[in-house]
């Protein structure tokens, strides 16, 4: 059965984050800009293909006796039954109605201008009305036959009933020609569970990754696609779900226009600090011929140094490095540019150089800000919502690269109101009272036991395991560390490093394997979490009972 897609209260953790907030916006924005869209193309189509449906309802009177149109029911947005309005492709006869919900080619209730309707398509196009009054999108999960999507698991239902039905989607681009995969006498047991449970998979895709560049990419595959050379193409599902349009206005368009605004915005401001030395007009025609200049090199450049495909939420310091030699080599074309141009005036070289510097930090900063906002935002959040007091107090035993890491991601805004790293434990005594990775080495592993009662420690972490160190060979004995739980991280590195050179772990001894085993970090994290979603359960259950 279909799940009521009611609002329904639930309690839960404050786990929101900057991301679920701006995917959040993001999304509204975008289904604003959708249904704007949606009615305005809606209301142009009806009236420009007016002459063309009179057309055909014409053919279709002349082709068989019945109605013009054909109004079926189908299941909208949060589950609402409404009736979807089509070119009449069927004789108007009795088993027309009581027959099969799925069509295939052989099937001889369509009439020879109604298959020639489906063929083309054009059979769809009086949804352009159910478009315009809110019912359907121009792209969306085609609407489903109510008896049919009765069998649809509940999850698959709430997910694609969440956004409006469309005219053509990506599952009507990749089964365009579904009526020609099914055959008489097994139509709806391959359609039940072979094509259908693929369209719901598509369907769930597509309100994941829905966008209004996706709807035009959607649209334009399904024009292409019913040309007759190209029509046994089918785009591959990353190359359909973001398509052309999609790839060149994320990685093209959109930083064109962000280096454009940075450029101009960089020269109004040292043309404003300019004037007040001394006389400077450049003026806005000139400021944006040379913000627009500017913009286009660094696209080409970055074209050709592949700055257009970097994912700048997980970009490296290399890729910064990269914008560095694009702004050297836009800044070195300008400067020579207006010296050939017969510019002498030293004046202006500087507010172009100026100029240059300021909108390097500016297209720097455009292109990390969803990185810097997420630590500016978890900063504040763990602060605002987490005190040292609620989080599990953590020591690391060991300085080396797992340690680093290990204090890096435990100070992540993901996992900083979780855990709260105390100090490291390290048996050099060079490092005593030393401040590593954002914390200090409050003492050595003969130190742990009173520095685990002193500092309430709940969490001993040891990021330094290997077989011939003393101090991890004392830990077999975690009795004497307690109420702390001990767990080893994965060397990550030491193996990475063993696979390199070659080197075995044949001299690790088989206590030390058994220890490594049984007190596995991952191992720790099972029972944490299932902990957590005891408690979560007993937390619906409460919830259920009130």
């Amino acid at each position: 059965m279909i799940p009521e897609l009611t609002h329904t209260k639930v309690t839960k953790k404050n786990t929101e984050s900057p991301d679920t907030y701006r995917d959040t916006f993001g999304t509204k924005t975008s289904d604003i800009m959708k249904r704007v869209f949606d009615f305005l193309a809606a209301f142009c189509g009806l009236i420009l293909l007016s002459p063309v449906f009179m057309f055909i309802a014409l053919r279709i009177k002349r082709d068989s006796s019945g109605p013009v149109f054909y109004w079926g029911a189908r299941i909208g947005r949060t589950g609402r039954v409404f009736k979807m309005l089509k070119f009449r492709t069927m004789y108007e006869t009795e088993s027309s109605y009581q027959g099969l919900r799925i069509t295939c080619e052989e099937d001889d209730r369509i009439t020879p201008f109604g298959k020639w309707l489906r063929d083309t398509k054009i059979n769809e196009l009086p949804q352009l009305w159910n478009v315009l009054i809110g019912d359907m999108s121009l792209v969306g999960p085609r609407p489903e036959d109510p008896a049919i999507s009765k069998t649809w698991p509940t999850e698959a239902a709430r997910r694609i009933l969440s956004v409006r039905p469309g005219v053509t989607s990506p599952a009507s681009v990749v089964y365009r020609d579904e009526e020609r995969m099914l055959h008489a006498g097994d139509v709806m047991r391959k359609y039940l569970h072979e094509l259908s449970p693929d369209k719901m998979r598509l369907d769930q895709l597509y309100v994941k990754y829905r966008s209004f560049w996706l709807d035009i990419d959607v649209i334009l595959w399904t024009a292409l696609l019913l040309l007759p050379k190209i029509r046994t193409y089918t785009p591959s599902e990353p190359f359909l779900f973001v398509g052309p349009i999609t790839r060149l206005i994320q990685r093209y368009v959109n930083w064109f226009i962000w280096d454009f605004v940075t450029v101009l915005v960089s020269i109004g401001i040292v043309g404003v600090v300019a004037r007040l030395f001394g006389p400077l007009n450049i003026g806005l025609s000139r400021a944006s011929a040379m913000a627009l200049a500017c913009a286009l090199l660094y696209t080409v450049v970055g074209m050709i140094l592949g700055i257009n495909r970097v994912n700048w939420t997980k970009a490296t310091s290399w890729d910064a490095g990269r914008l560095w030699i694009i702004w050297l080599i836009v800044t070195v074309a300008m400067l020579t540019v207006h010296y050939l141009r017969g510019s002498k005036n030293i004046s202006t070289h500087v507010v172009i150089l100026c100029a240059s510097m300021i909108s390097l930090s500016g297209i720097i900063l455009i292109r990390y800000r969803e990185r810097l906002w997420n630590g500016l935002y978890g900063r504040l959040h763990t602060r605002q919502m987490n005190s040292p007091a609620t989080r599990e107090r953590v020591i690391i035993v060991g300085s080396g690269r797992t340690a680093e890491h290990l204090a890096w991601l435990m100070d992540h805004p993901t996992y900083a109101g979780m855990f709260d790293v105390v100090g490291f434990i390290d048996d050099d005594f060079r490092s005593q009272g030393m401040k590593i990775y954002g914390s200090k080495v409050i003492g050595t592993t003969s130190d742990l036991p009173k520095i685990i009662l002193q500092m309430d420690v709940g969490l001993v972490i040891l990021a330094h395991y290997q077989s011939r160190s003393q101090q991890v060979k004392a830990f077999p004995d975690v009795e004497k560390f307690k109420p702390a739980k001990v767990v080893v991280a994965p060397d990550i590195f030491g193996s990475l490093s063993g696979l390199g050179n070659g080197s075995s772990y044949e001299d690790v001894s088989a206590d030390l394997n058994d220890f490594q085993c049984r007190h596995c970090l991952a191992r720790y994290a099972k029972v944490v979490n299932a902990g957590t979603a005891m408690c979560e359960n007993q937390d619906i259950n409460e919830y259920k009972e009130t």
